[in-house]
């Protein structure tokens, strides 16, 4: 969180006025600055006149959809993370806003304390890709991304390059959700079967894992890819 002088923007764009009511008591309890948007139309009018820290993008809008939004904003450069709240129940509409570039996306109905840690999540992975940081630790995993080398609990584990290549990719964009789709095109070109992906999960989660049966570093969300978790 940032001093009270410079609190952290963020912009709430949702349809629903008792779910923005809501978002900007709970958001501005904890310190954050809170602007509001009703439609895609107006979220993107509120970011030409004052680029916000972070958006809570709902995907069913009037005017110009959630989705569009997403979109223009990538196209344009816009880099703020993007969590999607969504009340849709398919994983393909989720798969698609992850694709064009949001950040993470939370179903609704939510609980406060999950978007919240969900934000704090989206901007320390937006620090740390600013910060290029060379070292990654988490728990008892370390990965030193000058030298490729891997460590749990200080022994060096032997990774295949592909193996290594997943692992880093997953390290680039850790706390962020990473679609099969974006994985495949990132590590195999986007020519390889998800269940090939899979596999190297596996693999990779028996070498770095404390249980692999009970992964913490990996994480699977369901149908739509995995996320590294951030370190605490």
């Amino acid at each position: 969180m940032r001093s009270e002088a410079m609190p952290l923007r963020v912009l709430v764009v949702d349809d629903e006025p008792p779910i923005r009511r809501f978002l900007r008591t709970s958001l501005t309890a904890q310190g954050y600055d809170v602007t509001e948007a009703e439609d895609g139309a107006k979220a993107l009018e509120e970011m030409r006149r004052r680029t916000p820290d972070l958006l809570v993008l709902d995907l069913g809008l009037p005017v110009i959809d959630g989705l569009e939004v997403i979109r223009r904003l990538r196209s344009d450069g816009v880099t703020a993370p993007i969590i999607v709240l969504s009340s849709r129940v398919d994983e393909a509409g989720k798969v698609e806003a992850l694709d064009l570039g949001a950040d993470d996306y939370v179903t609704k109905p939510f609980g406060m304390d999950e978007l919240l840690a969900r934000i704090r999540t989206a901007m320390r992975h937006r620090l740390q890709q600013q910060g290029e940081r060379p070292l990654f630790r988490s728990g008892d995993l370390t990965v030193d991304l000058v030298r490729r080398i891997v460590t749990v609990r200080g022994n060096e584990v032997k990774l295949s390059p592909r193996e290594y290549d997943l692992l880093r990719l997953l390290v680039a964009h850790v706390g962020k959700v990473l679609t099969h789709r974006f994985i495949l095109k990132e590590v195999w070109g986007g020519e390889t079967d998800v269940q090939y992906l899979r596999i190297y999960i596996r693999q990779l989660r028996q070498k770095i894992e404390p249980d692999p049966e009970r992964p913490w570093h990996i994480m699977t969300e369901t149908g739509v890819g995995y996320r590294l978790r951030a370190p605490e």
